[in-house]
């Protein structure tokens, strides 16, 4: 049913044990499921108009890469598809009510469609080692570190997003957060580099009228499309669609947000009557956090970045295409670790971006070799495939290859 349904009735369900009138829980649940729909149709638009664009970009200057990006469907593709889904699933859900009653986490992970990020975890280990048991164990393994990184993150994730009560346990962004949160340290004993501070407020102040949100995805709406080599038309119109997400997506992001406050604060009034003092996050997928103007701003300027650094990384055979339009989810924590400031964020997204070319490209031989056992309809002229959505998981990653060097 996808997320836009299956929230809804999870978050009515949900309210209805945290006592709320069904009423309420039905309203909140419906509310959310619009926002979902919402924060779709405008990275949709997004994906619309940019996907274009980065051919356009591949075409103009000649890229020949091995392996073709056909997008994070075929990571969901290959985690629905194998036999481990129903113990994952089951055993998700009973890790995460164990740990939250026995204080190991705060996270309570109501964001059950995005659980294909921890199949795909034992999907891959299942193929190294040639065994459904380690498979699983290596998706259950998957989801309790993510909600330990969750649990460390979430204040961090309040205070930027002004969203009280919410952890992100979004495998393939939170992956990056202890890292880029550590990195942001660095950054601060390096002189020179930690005076430089390019946040939203300074931006709106140095640049007026040129740093407002809407001005800003029509510069870099019409950059992208003079790399792309479009005609004016073309320029014009990739520049009006971006200054639309810039505007729009942050409104979408907030009628999410509608539907959450009840239920997290009837979340809170539920823990603390039984169990005072007990503080409880509501793990939720990354999109809430793709309505941040910074974030929007950075994804579209890591489009070029992106292309350039597949050109120039020896190592790298992915060709970037579908998942271009996903660049605001990989690019929230270097925004988020650096506060908003546009410069830390940028530097920690292209040492992301490197990460996340080679994790893709490493991946490639395995991912092909199990799309094809699942019958995935191969782009035209494509003999191997990946994508950035993959190589953004940064945990079961590791785990596969820890797998793989002592079972496979």
């Amino acid at each position: 049913m996808g997320s836009a349904v299956f929230m809804p009735i999870i978050i009515t369900i949900l309210g209805l044990i945290l006592r709320e009138k069904f009423s309420n829980a039905f309203r909140a649940g419906i509310t959310v499921g619009i926002g979902f729909i919402g924060i779709n149709l405008v990275v949709g638009l997004m994906g619309k108009f940019v996907t274009p664009a980065t051919k356009a970009m591949v075409e103009r200057f000649g890229l020949n890469l091995n392996i073709i990006d056909v997008g994070w469907p075929v990571s969901s593709s290959i985690a629905f598809a194998t036999s481990i889904v129903p113990f994952v699933f089951l055993g998700c859900f009973i890790i995460n009510i164990i740990m939250l009653t026995t204080n190991l986490t705060k996270t309570l992970n109501i964001d059950i469609w995005n659980y294909w990020h921890f199949i795909i975890t034992g999907a891959l280990v299942q193929y190294a080692t040639n065994s459904m048991i380690l498979g699983i164990i290596g998706s259950l393994l998957t989801f309790i570190i993510i909600l330990k990184i969750a649990d460390y993150s979430a204040p961090k994730v309040q205070e930027y997003f002004g969203i009280p009560g919410v952890s992100l346990p979004h495998t393939e962004t939170v992956c990056w957060a202890p890292l880029f949160i550590g990195l942001d340290k660095v950054y601060d004993k390096i002189p020179g580099f930690n005076k430089i501070k390019l946040d939203d407020k300074f931006i709106r102040n140095r640049f007026g009228f040129l740093g407002e949100p809407i001005i800003l995805g029509i510069i870099l709406g019409g950059f992208i499309g003079i790399l792309a080599g479009y005609d004016v038309a073309g320029i014009a119109t990739l520049a009006v669609n971006m200054s639309a997400v810039m505007f729009i997506l942050p409104r979408m992001v907030a009628i999410l947000m509608e539907g959450l406050t009840p239920l997290s604060e009837a979340a809170k009034s539920y823990m603390n009557e039984r169990f005072p003092g007990k503080e409880v996050y509501i793990g939720l997928d990354a999109a809430v956090g793709t309505g941040s103007p910074m974030v929007i701003t950075l994804s579209l300027l890591m489009i070029p970045i992106t292309i350039l650094l597949a050109v120039i990384l020896p190592f790298n055979e992915v060709l970037p295409l579908v998942d271009i339009a996903t660049l605001p989810f990989f690019v929230i924590w270097p925004v988020v670790a650096s506060k908003g400031n546009l410069f830390r964020a940028l530097i920690s997204s292209i040492l992301m971006m490197v990460g996340i070319l080679f994790i893709a490209t490493d991946l490639a031989p395995i991912v092909t070799n199990i799309a094809q056992s699942i019958n995935f309809a191969f782009p035209e002229g494509a003999k191997m495939i990946s994508s950035l959505d993959l190589g953004a998981h940064l945990v079961p990653y590791i785990i596969v290859k820890i797998f793989s060097f002592f079972v496979g």
